[in-house]
């Protein structure tokens, strides 16, 4: 069993059982570029910035990690938008597609400025290629329901590099960020909680 789905199966506490019994049968960015490879366009590249501050080894962890997170939960959402059946999901999904875009853009910015590489395209994620292609695979509400069980998982594992980052991090716009991320992936765990929950 997958690290994904021993996790799914100890969330029993937290979602309906029938769910979790579901979702376990189914089984640098060199140039402006979006992290589906097309170029961003100027709109977007007006909204990152740097500001002047100091930075440590544990900014330049924190953007090197996110990075490659924040791009498989792109591809995720974008899943989600042709596979889902539940508006809500979609409408999730949707948020999560833009804001964890934006993201990838100012932590690629950032680590331009600091002359750190940016993760290639395609490289890193947190859910294995076998639980991604069991998510291609579905359609529908099993998609939903996989959906839902492992973006929480993905979520818990930006809140968990977003806290290392407000604990140990320096330059202050990427604790903000972090923060952002603690708060805003929390609410949305409580919300995929409770959509796994109404299933």
């Amino acid at each position: 069993m997958s690290s994904a789905m021993r996790h799914i199966s100890r969330m029993s506490g937290l979602v309906a059982p029938a769910a979790v019994a579901a979702v376990l049968a189914a089984g640098g960015i060199g140039s402006p570029t979006s992290p589906a490879g097309l170029p961003a366009s100027r709109s977007a590249l007006a909204s990152v910035s740097v500001v002047p501050g100091a930075h440590n080894a544990a900014d330049v962890a924190f953007a090197r990690q996110m990075i490659p997170h924040h791009r498989q939960a792109v591809v995720m959402a974008e899943l989600a938008a042709t596979r889902s059946r539940s508006p809500q999901v979609k409408a999730l999904a949707a948020k999560i597609d833009a804001a964890q875009r934006a993201e990838i853009r100012q932590l690629s910015v950032w680590l331009r400025a600091w002359r750190q590489r940016v993760p290639a395209p395609g490289a890193g994620g947190m859910m294995s290629s076998a639980e991604m292609a069991t998510m291609r695979a579905a359609s529908g509400p099993a998609f939903d329901r996989i959906f839902l069980a492992m973006m929480i998982i993905h979520h818990e594992g930006a809140v968990r590099m977003a806290k290392a980052e407000r604990l140990h991090g320096e330059y202050g716009p990427a604790r903000s960020m972090a923060k952002s991320v603690v708060t805003s992936q929390s609410a949305q765990i409580a919300q995929m909680q409770r959509l796994l929950l109404e299933d």
